[in-house]
């Protein structure tokens, strides 16, 4: 994403500043206590079963937000995970981590989770 389109969209810029701002955000459908989908409900597991801290965003408060995640990102699907300022993926890529024992060592690697 350029510096430009961040100036210019409202929904981009506040997405920079969100994942600038927390060490790990979820942008999700709906909230963690009521996800309003299945792959945002297996994030939300994966997360409380790793017992990391995070932000989660409902990208369905707007829609230009939930336009702008997906150009920020360059990736098509809602829910996005984010660490550092850093896109990881979504529900699949997350999955998969957790399921080889990834998530819990990536999470460690970059500070976020205590070892």
């Amino acid at each position: 994403m350029t510096d430009a389109a961040t100036q210019t969209d409202p929904a981009v810029a506040f997405i920079a500043a969100t994942v600038a701002e927390h060490p790990v955000v979820l942008f999700m459908k709906g909230v963690p206590e009521q996800p309003q989908c299945g792959f945002s409900a297996q994030v939300i597991g994966i997360l409380n079963q790793v017992d990391v801290d995070y932000v989660a965003v409902n990208v369905l408060q707007d829609d230009g937000l939930r336009q702008g995640i997906k150009s920020f990102s360059n990736w098509p699907t809602i829910p996005q995970l984010y660490v550092k300022g850093e896109f990881v993926g979504g529900c699949d890529i997350i999955r998969e981590m957790y399921e080889a024992g990834e998530l819990k060592t990536f999470l460690t690697q970059q500070g976020v989770l205590a070892a």
